[in-house]
């Protein structure tokens, strides 16, 4: 006889053999059991004792629906209707114009109201889902929420300086060393508004966005390209007589019998008269500028990077004092086991890649006058 739920539609019966019991036990008890499974599992065991989808929901913590969906799959499939139904894969039935039209409003067309598309908007846009349009994006290397930044070099020397620095990358000297050389200026020595929480099980390290400033110091670097090492100290400031100090100090760390190749930006402290009359008395100097705008091509940049990442972006530093022997550590932890960063672009690769990004900022300066003038 069926039995009816009370003021609802007659139910199934369920009936469980000994084996099947015995294994959807083993599902629950088992600690390997993904949840999802352990939850059905549950839900059958409990239907089959004759209470109610309400009941067995209320028990387990679901609604009766849920209850009546997988309590027909069963009665259906057996166990097997307890594991999830395959997906049907939207994007393979995309037909190549759908996938064409995506594509070409993602390059050529903004949403209204915003700059650029997001994976919701242009799902509503093309009628798909929001998967397809990230399986779409990811196939083309599409990123519409990512930019980058370039700043191209006005230097009338440019060519001539960026065979100069990547020549000394990619064949240095012999006899000699190679040293990228910056500042890092204005660094601060920053002490958040309240105490950082650490990071505990769970749960990611917390702190204020308020911070309090004491003071800043600037680092001057020196990496060596072959090996990694880095020289470093700060100063209060970043004058030529720093810069002249730090010179000195290269000076003395580098072996007397070895050339020094340094690679600099064009700051005018680097070009002081004091420290071409420097220059002069240490004949084993010789000084390689990168082009203006490029200083990407300084090695040291990357260090920087690294520098800021690891130890000064979270740190906390209640005076320069202590912001500096933070730095300190940094530069020592790193000596202890030097990498060097290794160029693998040739001049020529870089050339070619400005000549290009050249000739599309000239494309799109005259498409830009063409719709300006409404041709």
């Amino acid at each position: 006889m069926t039995r009816k739920n009370k003021g609802g539609r007659p139910k199934a019966p369920l009936a469980l053999d000994d084996d099947t019991r015995e294994h959807l036990e083993r599902i629950v008890r088992a600690p390997t059991s993904a949840q999802r499974d352990v939850l059905r599992a549950r839900m059958i065991l409990l239907s089959a004792q004759g209470l109610t989808n309400q009941a067995v929901g209320a028990s387990v913590g679901v609604t009766g629906q849920t209850v009546g969906k997988w309590r027909r799959r069963f009665i259906e499939f057996g166990v097997a209707g307890l594991t999830d139904a395959p997906r049907p894969k939207e994007s393979l039935r995309l037909s190549d114009r759908k996938v064409t039209e995506i594509v070409r409003a993602t390059l050529e067309t903004k949403p209204r109201g915003a700059t650029h598309w997001s994976t919701r908007l242009m799902a509503k846009h093309a009628g798909v889902s929001q998967s397809s349009v990230s399986k779409i994006w990811r196939a083309f290397h599409l990123k519409p929420h990512r930019t980058s930044t370039f700043s191209l070099s006005n230097d009338p020397n440019f060519a001539a300086k960026v065979r100069d620095v990547v020549g000394l990358y990619m064949n240095p000297p012999d006899h000699a060393v190679v040293l990228c050389v910056d500042e890092k200026s204005q660094i601060q020595a920053l002490e958040r508004g309240q105490l950082v929480l650490p990071m505990t099980i769970g749960h990611s390290e917390k702190a204020t966005p308020t911070y309090m400033r004491h003071g800043t110091t600037s680092l001057f670097a020196a990496l060596d390209v072959a090996t990694g090492h880095v020289i470093g100290k700060c100063y209060q400031q970043h004058r030529s007589e720093e810069f002249l100090k730090f010179l000195k100090l290269i000076d003395r760390e580098v072996p007397k019998d070895l050339e020094v190749h340094l690679v600099l930006d064009n700051l005018s402290t680097h070009n002081t008269p004091a420290v071409l009359r420097w220059r002069r008395r240490h004949s084993r100097f010789h000084f390689h500028f990168t082009p203006t705008y490029s200083s990407w091509l300084n090695l040291v940049e990357r260090w920087f990077g690294l520098l800021t990442e690891r130890q000064l972006k979270r740190g906390v530093h209640r005076s320069t004092v202590a912001l500096e022997r933070a730095i300190r550590e940094f530069i020592d932890a790193h000596n202890e086991d030097p990498k060097p960063f290794i160029w693998t672009k040739t001049a020529d690769q870089i050339l070619a890649s400005v000549s290009r990004l050249c000739e599309q900022l000239l494309e799109r300066k005259d498409m830009q006058r063409k719709a300006d003038s409404g041709h």
